[in-house]
């Protein structure tokens, strides 16, 4: 909120507000500097947005919205115009974040766009890595009202679910072992039925406190509903709203499969630009994730469809309305289930890992698959394929020899995760390893052979 200026020597002479910067910006905090013009109140809709706020944030918030209301009043009575008095209000709103606090935390930033233009000032101002940490539940620079990305300024962190070790507070290797190529002949109980437990449990906090059964499915589809009513509606305009529980059931039903949105469509009986458009808002809010395929320029039969992935199994298992009982009954979707399972435990990992990893999925017209394929760097490439039974033989190998053989002198490791015992070697870099490895910490010595 810019004025003109024409000044000269000793005399300033200033005029009306520019349109320099970002239009969005400028709207909203003028819209918002409107508001003041009525006595301050906390309305329904304040409290609702303040509910988990702290008592000293909230004491600001109303401090703030007082002296604001005040100011409005002031002027006005005192026969100032009201578009110059609303400008006013709406260049003190600008003010705010250089009266911030050293170390500050914005919660649900997708919320107020317009704060990034003056956030970007502020960090121009004074670099100081770690002031300010935004918090969100969409991908915040996807929104389209947006009034800057602050590129160069921001490192952006996805904070996934609590990942299986952090719920045993293990401190798990499995990836540097991974990219050794060397598991530990180490032996254990089979998991079981507490492995489905652990599946239908899921990763989320506040849903792990809740107690299982029917008050945790609600708590999750509660979730669901609260994201598709509140946080999809500010990505973008949305006709059917009613449509997108229905494709998150259809995706917890076909999790880690490739998806084909001309089928969604027939089933949804709506066009397929609708559903494309539904699943990116999913995406955007970390309801689903993609899966894309891996890529060889020199093998020529693969399929490029992607995978679907829900982001935990948690709120699968709760869209499918399936307990940990009813999960180890149903072998084919346990087997589903536990691959998106072993993914997400893997993509969480990842996160500390040491060096980016790039993750896809590997499955060619031959019906060779690999459901989990990891590279690091240039040079190294490893698979992990999963099953839900006790035992394993060479031929649930096929997909990962298939791999070796194409990425040739990349391939550092294949992994066959199953509900086992031991850790066993199925010929050059190919392991089957119990899946509890995952999470639990183990060494990098010889396996036994089969």
């Amino acid at each position: 909120m810019t004025p003109g200026e024409n000044s000269s020597g000793a005399r300033r002479r200033q005029g009306g507000i520019t349109k320099a910067g970002n239009v969005h910006a400028r709207r909203l905090l003028v819209e918002a500097a409107w508001c003041y013009r009525f006595a301050p109140r906390v309305t329904a809709h304040l409290e609702r947005k303040a509910r988990d706020a702290s008592p000293r944030a909230r004491d600001i918030a109303w401090k703030a919205q007082c002296r604001l209301c005040g100011k409005f009043r002031r002027l006005t009575l005192k026969g100032k115009n009201p578009k110059a008095v609303c400008i006013a209000v709406g260049r003190e709103l600008a003010g705010f974040v250089q009266r911030l606090p050293e170390r500050v935390i914005l919660g649900e930033v997708q919320r107020a766009p317009a704060i990034f233009s003056s956030l970007k000032l502020e960090i121009d101002r004074r670099r100081i890595p770690g002031r300010f940490l935004l918090t969100g539940s969409t991908q915040v620079l996807l929104v389209p009202k947006m009034s800057d990305s602050l590129a160069g300024r921001m490192q952006k962190l996805h904070l996934h679910p609590l990942a299986q070790c952090e719920l045993e507070r293990a401190e798990p290797n499995f990836l540097n072992v991974l990219f050794e190529g060397r598991f530990s002949d180490e032996s254990g109980d089979r998991l079981g039925l507490s492995l489905a437990t652990r599946i239908a449990a899921g990763g989320y906090p506040e849903a792990l406190t809740v107690p299982q059964g029917t008050q945790r499915i609600k708590w999750y589809q509660g979730y669901v509903d609260a994201l598709i009513q509140r946080d999809v509606r500010d990505l973008g305009r949305i006709d059917m709203l009613d449509l997108m529980p229905r494709i998150m059931q259809l995706a917890a039903s076909q999790t880690a499969e490739p998806f084909n949105i001309n089928a969604l469509a027939n089933t949804l009986r709506t066009n397929w630009t609708n559903v494309r458009t539904y699943l990116t808002f999913l995406e955007r809010v970390f309801l689903l994730e993609r899966l894309d395929p891996w890529c060889n320029s020199d093998y020529k039969r693969l399929i490029l469809k992607p995978k679907l992935h829900l982001c935990d199994t948690g709120l699968a298992c709760a869209l499918l309305h399936a307990d940990a009982s009813e999960l180890d009954a149903d072998r084919v979707r346990l087997g589903h289930l536990l691959e998106t399972f072993a993914y997400q435990e893997l993509k969480r990992q990842a996160g500390w890992h040491d060096a980016p990893l790039r993750f896809s999925y590997f499955r060619d017209k031959d019906d060779y698959e690999v459901d989990v394929v990891i590279e690091r760097g240039m040079n190294a490439v490893a698979g992990i394929e999963t099953k839900a039974a006790a035992s394993v033989n060479a031929a649930d190998f096929r997909g990962l020899r298939k791999l070796a053989e194409i990425a040739g002198s990349r391939f550092v490791c294949g992994v066959l995760l199953y509900d086992g015992e031991f850790s066993a070697s199925f010929g050059d870099k190919l392991y089957a390893v119990p899946i509890r490895k995952l999470w639990e910490r183990g060494g990098a010595e010889n396996p036994r052979s089969p």
